[in-house]
């Protein structure tokens, strides 16, 4: 069974409770975690690892999904996962963090993203197109 690279941290949320969810164990989590120096301090919001890094990578990106998945009605993990590569790159619009509903902050970001391509005019617009999203590299979800 597949799981996801990282995990979204929620209000309530603990390093033992994340490392229980995942089948880890928290000095795992702590290894593959070097950033958080207090155990005891996590942030709703924060990427937290849940598996092993690897050297080389897997590979598997979510695929494009379309370009009428981005409108304000759709709500998925797909769009968080695709805002915290956006701001990997450099190319947050975000005021808080993204989140799974498609938000004009998701667009912006996208826009700066499509920008960052060399994309212009309507080619920049912060819909994704299946170019712009396959450069993108946004890690499957597995629910």
């Amino acid at each position: 069974m597949k799981t996801t690279e990282f995990y979204v941290v929620r209000e309530g949320d603990t390093l033992s409770a994340i490392a229980d969810r995942f089948h880890v164990t928290l000095a795992q989590i702590r290894e593959w975690n070097p950033q958080i120096t207090n155990p005891n301090l996590i942030h709703p919001g924060q990427r937290v690892r849940v598996a092993q890094p690897t050297e080389e990578p897997d590979g598997e990106y979510e695929p494009f999904p379309g370009k009428d998945f981005f409108q304000s009605s759709v709500s998925s993990p797909i769009i968080e996962a695709m805002g915290y590569r956006l701001i990997d790159e450099d190319c947050s619009a975000y005021s808080g963090g993204p989140d799974y509903q498609w938000s004009e902050a998701d667009q912006k970001s996208y826009a700066k993203w499509q920008r960052k391509l060399g994309f212009s005019g309507a080619d920049a617009d912060g819909i994704p197109g299946r170019q712009s999203w396959d450069r993108l590299h946004v890690p499957a979800i597995y629910e």
